[in-house]
C-alpha cells in the first residue's frame, strides 16, 4: 500500500508550556500558534507540536529521534545556544559514539527526551 505521507508530527506536553515555548524558540524552531494552548514548531519541513497539557508519565516517556548531517558539528553549535545556563531542567549530554553513528541527548524543561544523532553513511 502507498500512503503517500507528506509530514509525520508528534505531540509533547509541557509542564510549563510558556517556558517550554521560549526554549523551543531558543533551540531554533519557528513558532505558530494553533490555538490558545498547542503550538507547531518547525524547522525547515520538519516539525512537531507543543500542548499546554502535562501527564508526568507521557512526558517522562516521550523521545524523539532528530536527524543531523554531524552530530558533533551540531552539538557545538547548540552549546553554543547555553540553554543549560538559561533553562533549570535542561540537560545536554556530551556525544555517544555508537556502531550505527553518533549521537547526544537534550531534555527540554519539562523532560521530553532528544536524541540528536548522525548515521553511519
Amino acid at each position: 500500500m502507498k500512503h503517500n505521507i507528506k509530514s509525520i508530527r508528534a505531540f509533547f506536553g509541557a509542564k510549563d508550556y510558556n517556558l517550554s515555548r521560549q526554549f523551543y524558540l531558543d533551540f531554533g524552531f519557528e513558532e505558530f500558534k494553533t490555538s490558545f494552548k498547542m503550538s507547531y514548531f518547525k524547522s525547515g519541513d520538519f516539525g512537531f507540536y507543543l500542548q499546554d497539557s502535562y501527564v508526568k508519565k507521557w512526558v517522562d516517556n516521550s523521545m524523539i529521534f532528530l536527524e543531523v548531517d554531524n552530530a558533533e558539528e551540531h552539538l557545538a553549535e547548540i552549546k553554543k545556544l547555553n540553554l543549560t545556563s538559561k533553562y533549570k531542567m535542561v540537560r545536554i549530554s556530551e556525544i555517544h559514539y555508537n556502531d550505527w553513528g553518533n549521537e547526544y541527548f537534550v531534555h527540554d524543561p519539562s523532560g521530553v527526551l532528544w536524541h540528536i544523532g548522525a548515521f553511519k553513511n
